[in-house]
This record gives C-alpha cells, sequence and structure tokens, in this order.
C-alpha cells in the first residue's frame, strides 16, 4: 500500500514554495532545548516549594507532592492542581506573580543564563531566510529574541495590547514576535485562568488577522490552559493555509478538536529541537534543488567582471563569501558523530560536501587564474574561514574520521587555488596559501598551517576510498586512493580555466609542492610531517630519478629569479646537489609505491 506523504514533508516544501505565509505559534515546550521549564515544570518546583513549608516532624508532605503533585493538591485544598489556579494562590497580585517567575527565567549566581535552543537557532534561520516572518509565543522568557539578534536579525517585540496600534503591518516587518502573555519582566504578563480566557481586543484583532491569512505551525503548546487563544484558532473563518503541529504537544482533547476543526497535520518528531532543525535543513535541501544552472555561471561571470575593477571589490568580497556561508550551512548540518564506516557510505558523504562546495570551487579556480594579485587576502581568507569550519561539537560526541571530513571543503578549495597558482607561476600565493591559514586543534596548544592540517593522507581515508562503489575496479586498488579522488574530483573545475592537456602535470606540481613544504616549518626548521604521497610519485613521471614535477619546480624556480620565494622558504640555496630539493627527494622515494 502506498504510503502517505509525511506532513514534514508537505510543510518544508509549502513554506519554500511560499516564504512568509507561515506564521509560527510556540509554547513553553520549545523553551525545554535551552534549560528553561515548562509550565508543568514550575508548577512542580512551586508545588515542591509549599509542600516543603507545610511539613512538620509528624507529617512530610515533600515525598508525597514531588511524587505524584495532582492528588497531594487537592487532597489539601480540595481543588484540581493547575498553573493558573497554583499562581493565583501564590501571586495574588500581577506584580506578585512577576517576582514568583521571575527566578525561573533568571540565573542565581554562579549559574550560567540560559541561551537559545537549536530550536529558536532554526527559526532564526528561518526567519533570516525571509521562509518565516511571524512568531507567536506564549512563552515569557526572551530565548527568541536571543536568537534572532545573533543571526543579525533586530525583530519587532509586541508584548503588550496596547502596542499593537503603533506596530509596522505584519507584511512590511522583517519579523515579529508577538508575546501574548508578555515577558517576565513585564508585571502585567498573563497567568491565572481568569487573564487567559479572555484576551484585550486588540490581541484579538490581531490574532484574527493571523489565523485567517497565515498557515500556523504549532510547536510546544498543548492548548489546555490558554482558552482565549484556543478561541482565536477556533473562529478563524479562512482555511487559507493549513495548520501542522507536533505531535508530541498535541496529545490532549483541546490540540485533537483544533486539529479536527482545521483539518490541520501532525508532525512526527521527538521534540522542538528536532522539528525546527529538520524543517531548516528540509528547505535549504529545496533550495539546491531550486537553484538554476545557471547561477554558478552567472557568479562565476561576475568574477569576472569584478577582479579587474577596483570600485567592485567589496562585492567581489560578498559574492566570494556568500558561497563560503552555503559550504558552513552544508558542514553544520552534517553529524560529526555518524560513523561512515563503508564505501558507500564514504562515497555518499564526500559527495555532499562537493555538492555544496562546487560554486565556490568554481569562483576560486577563476579567481586564482585571472587574479594579479591584489586579491590575495581574499583567496587567504577564505581557506581560514573554510578551516575554521571544524570545531569541536556540544558535547564533545564525534567519530574522528567523520569530523575530519568537515576540512573536506578546504582541501578542494586549498587544492584547487594552489595547483591553479603554481601552473600560473605564482609559486609565492601558493607558499602563503599553504602557511598563512591556520587551524588550532582542540586537543593541540599550537595551530597547524594549511598544508599540514589539510594533508591528504591524514584527512581521507584510503581503504574507504578503494572501497567506494565508483572506486577501482574489483580486486584492485589505486595506489594512491586519496590523490586519485581529488583529481577525479577537481578536474572539472580546474580544467574550466587550465587546458586538460595540462591537468595532470599541474596536480602533480601541486602535490609535490604541498609535499615540500610539509616536512619543513616556515623558520627552516624540521617539522613534524612527512610529505603527502600522490600520483605524481607513479613509476613514468621521474627522469634518472629526478621527479618531473621536481625539474619543473627548478625550472620556475629559475625564471622568476629574484621574485622565487623558494630558497627564502626552504632555508637555503637550490641547484648546489645537496640542497631542500635533494633531501625531498629521499623522503619521497621512501614512501614511494611501485
Amino acid at each position: 500500500m502506498a504510503q502517505p506523504l509525511a506532513p514534514a514533508i508537505m510543510l518544508a516544501t509549502s513554506m519554500h514554495a511560499q516564504p512568509g505565509v507561515y506564521a509560527v505559534l510556540l509554547g513553553s515546550g520549545v523553551s525545554t532545548g535551552a534549560g528553561l521549564p515548562t509550565g508543568w515544570g514550575i508548577v512542580k518546583n512551586l508545588v515542591a516549594r509549599v509542600a516543603a513549608q507545610m511539613s512538620t516532624e509528624d507529617v512530610d508532605h515533600t515525598q508525597a507532592a514531588a511524587g505524584d503533585p495532582e492528588p497531594w493538591w487537592t487532597e489539601q485544598f480540595g481543588e484540581p492542581l493547575g498553573y493558573s489556579s497554583l499562581l493565583g494562590k501564590l501571586g495574588p497580585t500581577p506584580a506578585s506573580r512577576q517576582g514568583l517567575l521571575e527566578a525561573f527565567f533568571e540565573p542565581t549566581d554562579g549559574d550560567d543564563p540560559s541561551g537559545p535552543s537549536k530550536a529558536h537557532h532554526a527559526l532564526a534561520q528561518l526567519v533570516k531566510r525571509g521562509t518565516i516572518k511571524v512568531i507567536i509565543t506564549t512563552n515569557f522568557d526572551r530565548l527568541m529574541e536571543q536568537a534572532l539578534s545573533a543571526a543579525a536579525i533586530e525583530p519587532q517585540v509586541i508584548s503588550r495590547p496596547d502596542a499593537v496600534a503603533g506596530m509596522r503591518p505584519l507584511a512590511h516587518a522583517p519579523a515579529t514576535v508577538i508575546k501574548l502573555h508578555g515577558d517576565y519582566k513585564d508585571v502585567e504578563s498573563l497567568n491565572t485562568d481568569e487573564e487567559l480566557s479572555t484576551y484585550p481586543q486588540p490581541w484579538v484583532d490581531l490574532l484574527r488577522t493571523i489565523v485567517d491569512d497565515y498557515g500556523l505551525v504549532i510547536s510546544g503548546w498543548s492548548a489546555d490552559w490558554d482558552v482565549a487563544l484556543v478561541r482565536a484558532i477556533e473562529t478563524g473563518t479562512s482555511r487559507r493555509y493549513p495548520l501542522y503541529w507536533d505531535r508530541r504537544s498535541a496529545k490532549g482533547a483541546k490540540a485533537t478538536q483544533l486539529l479536527t476543526a482545521r483539518q490541520g497535520h501532525m508532525i512526527d518528531t521527538p521534540d522542538a529541537d528536532a522539528m525546527f532543525t529538520d524543517l531548516l535543513a528540509n528547505v535549504e535541501t529545496l533550495d539546491r534543488l531550486a537553484e538554476p544552472p545557471l547561477t554558478t555561471a552567472m557568479t562565476v561571470a561576475r568574477v569576472k567582471r569584478y577582479l579587474p575593477d577596483p570600485v567592485r571589490r567589496i562585492d567581489l568580497h560578498d559574492l566570494v563569501l556568500a558561497q563560503v556561508e552555503r559550504v558552513r550551512a552544508e558542514v553544520q548540518r552534517q553529524d560529526p558523530a555518524r560513523a561512515i564506516a563503508t564505501g558507500e557510505a564514504a562515497q555518499s558523504a564526500y559527495a555532499t560536501y562537493l555538492t555544496a562546495s562546487a560554486p565556490l570551487l568554481a569562483v576560486l579556480a577563476v579567481g586564482a587564474y585571472h587574479d594579479d594579485g591584489t586579491n590575495d587576502d581574499l583567496w587567504v581568507r577564505v581557506l581560514s574561514e573554510l578551516l575554521d569550519l571544524r570545531v569541536l561539537p556540544p558535547g564533545g560526541s564525534f567519530n574522528e574520521p567523520t569530523w575530519q571530513l568537515h576540512h573536506y571543503p578546504a582541501l578542494l578549495a586549498y587544492a584547487t587555488m594552489g595547483t591553479i597558482a603554481l601552473a600560473r607561476s605564482r609559486d609565492a600565493f601558493f607558499i602563503r596559501l599553504s602557511d598563512e591559514p591556520q587551524w588550532t586543534s582542540p586537543f593541540e596548544q599550537a595551530p597547524g598551517r594549511a598544508v599540514n592540517v589539510l594533508h591528504q593522507n591524514r584527512l581521507l581515508n584510503a581503504e574507504l576510498i578503494n572501497a567506494m562503489p565508483d572506486g577501482p575496479p574489483t580486486g584492485q586498488k589505486w595506489l594512491y586512493p586519496q590523490s586519485h579522488l581529488l583529481r577525479r574530483v577537481l578536474k572539472p573545475f580546474i580544467t574550466d580555466v587550465l587546458p586538460a592537456a595540462r591537468f595532470t602535470e599541474a596536480f602533480d606540481d601541486f602535490e609535490y609542492a604541498a609535499g615540500l613544504l610539509q616536512p619543513r616549518n616556515p623558520d627552516g626548521t624540521k617539522g613534524r610531517y612527512n610529505p603527502n604521497a600522490g600520483e605524481y610519485a607513479l613509476d613514468g613521471r621521474w627522469d634518472d630519478d629526478v621527479p618531473h614535477a621536481e625539474n619543473r619546480l627548478r625550472a620556475r624556480h629559475a625564471r622568476l629569479g629574484l621574485a622565487s620565494p623558494w630558497e627564502a622558504r626552504l632555508g637555503g640555496a637550490l641547484g648546489n646537489g645537496e640542497d631542500a630539493l635533494v633531501t625531498h627527494r629521499a623522503l619521497v622515494v621512501k614512501n614511494r609505491r611501485w
């Protein structure tokens, strides 16, 4: 039997096709990922305080109240336990209730303040891209505003009904946060049954507009207590856009009634963090699918126009760094704890990063080829930012080979620019790319240079590459699988600017030159790494026991004359028979595979 389409897929598809037509309604369940209590959590805490104070030497109420607070409360006070009724008893005035609740949202001395959850940050990114413009919340905390601020978005925040008259129209504001129950700093926040049973008319009118004009995505809100909000959703006359609700908070009778009345859909998800991070990932996936084939070509054409024009330097930076952000989003989406144990899994992982990096690689190839050095700071910055994408994940849980792949886009960028730089006799730029961008592992104190951090034999798994479905024929292995993979995936980008006939020797030159720098620190001292192996060391690419790549480097060095950076970088003159190239040749022979 055919399976029905998952509501999560329906929602992402609709949001992507019609940005801004869905509003989001957040309840307290969304803030639990940030460590804040739900309404029921606050109730249990307050009941425990009451029970502790009622306890005597003869009667200990704390255990009974902690085990099941509802029957204990009913037995003691003759009424059902509820959030609003409890607050009404403990705080008979709005100001006293505000003071009572503030402690749940403000850190105590020595405690770290609660920050936005993954759900808040994912929502902020959806707002940033224009997918969502209206967020309604029953929460008193300021986590949503903090997440938006971290994403460089300053929303209009409406926390009192008297502010509705002066607000910007929802359609005209980049983002609007409507705090229906107020802010925890506000003595007029709504908490009791009486306060939640009827909204002021400005709230009613605003909610009617939203319910009629927008679709609604609900998370972390149960509909159990907010009578006026339930009524506003029930009485909405338009069914222009559907309603979606996370299954975890839509279990009660009121929620079921609303879903039925609105012909809504329940989304299966473990929590708000998963719901909104998955939604963001799905929308970004649709972005990649919807990108017109000419987008990369048009971007490259703009780069070519901007390169010689000093007036467009800022435009060039913005254009290039926008492509870096695309890669950043993909790296952040990948789970560093996921194991990659098979050739099929490795091929899929490598392909994911390559797809995300492709527009940037096309831009970098053009930049490295056509730039005269004016924008070298930009190209170095790109590599530095790509190196910084590999960070220790929250909680520190990761699978080493998978986490290493977070540097795969940086390796692709380094190999692309480095190959073209040497082919253009821009050896000084190649050395700068190799030495200047650095990355510090969280497990080491000293930073590593790009040429060593991106050591292809350390970063890529030879066994998995040889086991890939599009790897070597069954029963065979590539001698240098990392080198073979890089050449295969980067050839289309490099041969966009270099003749295809020059590709093999150009990539040989890159691998040889990178290997030349890896064992030697910039100050001339011996480093800790051996040179990477590569297909430049294959039989047939030597003359009289000298690699062709070495002969070409010596020729470039001679041709560059005083402009050659190699003697200064290697710490000695070249051509005396005992120079750094001879030493390096011995290391290549030692690591060579036949």
